[in-house]
């Protein structure tokens, strides 16, 4: 009996929406509008985030990266023609860092360099990476053919080199690059392997697909080449030159990173300071390096997206309070335009609470219709955005609830005010009404 009079309810809800249908569609635009602008922000916003985090989680969450950075200087008129600066780290840190410090698994020393490298006629910007041959248990990078640098390699300073995807794209097209000869800087490297991009997914953090390589650069390099650091040392010059006000300056650097793999995660913030000890007493207190946490990094990325995604959702459910007060409006005017129904309605025995049912089922079909609606233009935008905006999206199950429980609780929550004012009509004065 009680799904009887369910299904009859529903079913004059229908009906009298019906009868005025455009005013019907026009109304549930504004719960569509508002149901969609939540999912599409949502799925803007965590897509943003979810990019963020996977760039973060491939620089390691164990590791800890010290970067060379250029400390202030007053270069004072000395008279002097040449003036030569020597800043960053150095080799002598390095292995300070491995001889001091008990507690860590991997030490990377890293020189980078941009040069450009030829194939025959093709050529291609590069970044030239010096580095040891444990440099991929630091870095999310895999073997696809060949292999990586050997201790051989690294011990007798071989001209030779690993290439990565993007490199075989650019120099080599279809050919096999293993055994080939590219020039780098007057020199020839005979191409002994190639790495890709390891999915992120397989790493310690667990986040989605692996990037491209130039979403985790900042270079203008079309992709990385890999040398045995002590090849490097002997071939890439540690000076930089550049000339002002007739002078020409000498920059020396001898790396440019130091990767640290610690044991742990909860050792890497106290081995950060640990290490910034080090380095302060080895560079007298001169502010030539920063020493980057990725985890840190991801656990403020978290952090910065919770926060995106509650400013995001606030500012579309303001687009959902205007399609409520739309509704609230619409049931009003259908209150007044239908009082001589409610009052022939309850003359014939019908309850306050079934006038209440009555309109609440009308509004909540007005609400739930447009939040279906809603969910399908919503899922359907992000898709659009990145393919028409190269930007990533993703759209999450929490989202489509939200947006959709949202739109059915401003069904409620609008539509009981006019109900509330239909059942609390005088029956005689609504029968007397024209």
């Amino acid at each position: 009996m009680r799904w009887f009079n369910v299904k009859r309810t529903v079913k004059l809800g229908f009906k009298s929406l019906w009868l005025h249908r455009l005013r019907s569609a026009l109304t549930t635009l504004g719960i569509v509008f508002g149901v969609c602008s939540v999912i599409a922000m949502l799925a803007i916003g965590e897509g943003a985030s979810q990019a963020t985090q996977e760039v973060i989680a491939r620089l390691g969450s164990t590791n800890l990266i010290i970067e060379t950075v250029e400390p202030p200087m007053e270069r004072a008129d000395t008279g002097e023609e040449d003036v030569i600066f020597a800043f960053g780290l150095t080799y002598k840190d390095a292995e300070s860092i491995r001889n001091t410090i008990p507690d860590v698994d991997v030490i990377v020393p890293i020189r980078e360099l941009d040069q450009e490298a030829r194939y025959l006629h093709r050529k291609a910007a590069i970044k030239a990476i010096g580095t040891i041959p444990w440099y991929t248990e630091v870095s999310p990078i895999h073997v696809i053919s060949g292999r990586f640098l050997s201790s051989t390699d690294f011990h007798m300073q071989r001209t030779v080199c690993v290439i990565d995807e993007q490199i075989v794209g650019e120099l080599f097209a279809f050919e096999n690059p293993i055994g080939k000869d590219i020039q780098v800087k007057g020199d020839y490297y005979r191409v002994i392997g190639v790495t890709g991009a390891m999915p992120v997914g397989n790493l310690q953090n667990g986040f989605g697909d692996a990037l491209p390589a130039e979403m985790t650069s900042d270079s203008a390099a079309a992709g990385n080449v890999y040398v045995p650091l002590s090849t490097a040392k002997g071939r890439f010059s540690e000076m930089d030159f550049s000339y002002s006000g007739g002078k020409e300056t000498r920059q020396k650097v001898e790396l440019q990173k130091i990767t640290v793999k610690v044991r742990s995660r909860e050792q890497v913030l106290s081995m950060r300071n640990i290490l910034d000890s080090l380095l302060k007493r080895l560079h007298e207190d001169k502010k030539d390096y920063r020493i980057i946490a990725p985890l840190e990094l991801l656990r403020e990325a978290k952090q910065t997206q919770r926060i995106f995604s509650i400013v995001l959702g606030s500012i579309a459910a303001i687009s959902l309070l205007v399609g409520g007060i739309g509704i609230m409006n619409i049931m009003l005017s259908t209150v007044s335009e239908r009082t001589r129904e409610i009052g022939i309605r309850r003359a014939l025995g019908a309850k306050k609470r079934d006038i209440i049912v009555q309109f609440l089922s009308e509004t909540l079909i007005l609400t739930l219709s447009g939040g279906l609606l809603g969910i399908v233009l919503g899922s359907t935008i992000p898709f659009f955005v990145t393919y028409f905006g190269h930007m990533p999206t993703v759209i999450t199950g929490s989202s489509l609830v939200l947006s959709f429980g949202i739109s059915a609780l401003v069904g409620v929550i609008f539509g009981l005010y006019p109900a509330y004012r239909a059942a609390n009509m005088d029956p005689i004065e609504s029968l007397r009404h024209e």
